[in-house]
């Protein structure tokens, strides 16, 4: 069994900074990429940002030079750093994690999200 929790949402005024985190545990052999995606009221999920086990990072379009994204390997932990916010960056913030299973099945877990609100 595989646990993915999100932590660090809130509201913010546009401008401001949030820091959320993702912890992922339980019966992990390999994390390969954890990664952070969005869905705001009435749009579909979308893709925000990711690094690999081997610490190469993506982001999207919408967030690049105002987001960043770091893992801490040991913790299964990765954290993403949003500077500048902007309105339309609310959203509820999900972490999904790939990888190895214990038992060497392919993981694929998303956690339950944490809601980010930034008011203009």
């Amino acid at each position: 069994q595989v646990q993915v929790v999100e932590s660090g949402g809130g509201s913010v005024q546009a401008g401001g900074s949030l820091r959320l985190s993702c912890v992922a545990s339980g019966t992990i052999f390999r994390i390969e990429n954890m990664g952070w995606y969005r869905q705001a009221p009435g749009k579909q999920r979308e893709f925000v940002a990711r690094i690999t086990l081997g610490g190469s990072t993506n982001y999207a379009d919408s967030v690049k030079g105002r987001f960043t994204v770091v893992r801490y390997e040991a913790k299964n932990t990765i954290y993403l750093q949003m500077n500048s916010l902007k309105p339309e960056d609310t959203a509820v913030y999900y972490c999904n994690t790939q990888g190895l299973a214990s038992n060497w099945s392919a993981l694929d877990y998303w956690g339950q999200g944490t809601q980010v609100t930034v008011s203009s």
